[in-house]
């Protein structure tokens, strides 16, 4: 063998190695950011539904008006509306229903009204 096929084998076996540990890398951050994606939806789920309740407990007779409730019914809209600024990221691993799997989904970063049924 000459010393040019040497190199050239050389390179080859650097690129595959390369390419094999870049590949890897890859997978593991997208499992990774799917899993994220994951919690931060459930995060919104759970923060939608504390807002449902204290708006519910806000507008029963015996604590409506209740300025402590309003500013916590307050504080809990302003927190799920920030939420959903994230919607890009948690919305990879959300399928809508009547959408195919395999069919792409796109949705507008400044779109923040939720998708009704």
């Amino acid at each position: 063998m000459s010393r040019l096929e040497i190199i050239l084998i050389a390179i080859t076996t650097l690129s595959v190695l390369f390419n094999i540990l870049i590949s890897g890398y890859a997978r593991k951050a997208i499992t990774e950011l799917l899993s994220i994606s994951e919690e931060l939806g459930d995060i919104q789920e759970m923060v939608n539904s504390f807002a449902n309740h204290v708006k519910g407990v806000y507008e029963m007779e015996m604590f409506y008006g209740d300025e402590t409730l309003n500013s916590l019914m307050e504080h809990a809209i302003s927190f799920n509306e920030q939420l959903q600024t994230f919607e890009y990221v948690y919305s990879l691993t959300t399928v809508e229903e009547g959408t195919d799997i395999d069919e792409p989904t796109t949705t507008e970063p400044g779109n923040n009204e939720e998708a009704t049924p």
